[in-house]
């Protein structure tokens, strides 16, 4: 399902994005990439070398970007929503660590 453009609110992108990550694998590889952001933050922080946020982009768009081009075969949200996108990232992340996500993953697929 295309991403449109003209969204109203993040409640309307919520299970735009969701369509656009039904891929189990996918989810996975933004997992990883979520927790490899973490990680960088909290050596940044314990190391005392900010050198490591460099890495940060790096971690969360190129793994993200990554399960698209190879598992969903579709093109990034964040490239049209990209403050909601990271916004959703984290809440499925989160929803996905909880064992929530699965009651939202039902609603977007046809």
């Amino acid at each position: 399902m295309p991403m449109p453009r003209d969204l109203g609110s993040f409640a309307e992108f919520w299970p735009h994005y969701l369509a656009e990550h039904t891929c189990p694998r996918c989810r996975f590889v933004h997992y990883l990439a979520a927790a490899s952001v973490v990680t960088l933050l909290v050596t940044a922080v314990v190391t005392g070398n900010g050198w490591w946020l460099l890495l940060v982009p790096v971690a969360a768009y190129g793994l993200a970007w990554l399960g698209h081009f190879v598992f969903e075969r579709n093109r990034p949200a964040t490239w049209m929503h990209p403050w909601w996108s990271l916004r959703a990232e984290w809440r499925m992340v989160f929803l996905a660590c909880t064992g929530r996500l699965s009651r939202h993953l039902p609603r977007t697929r046809r």
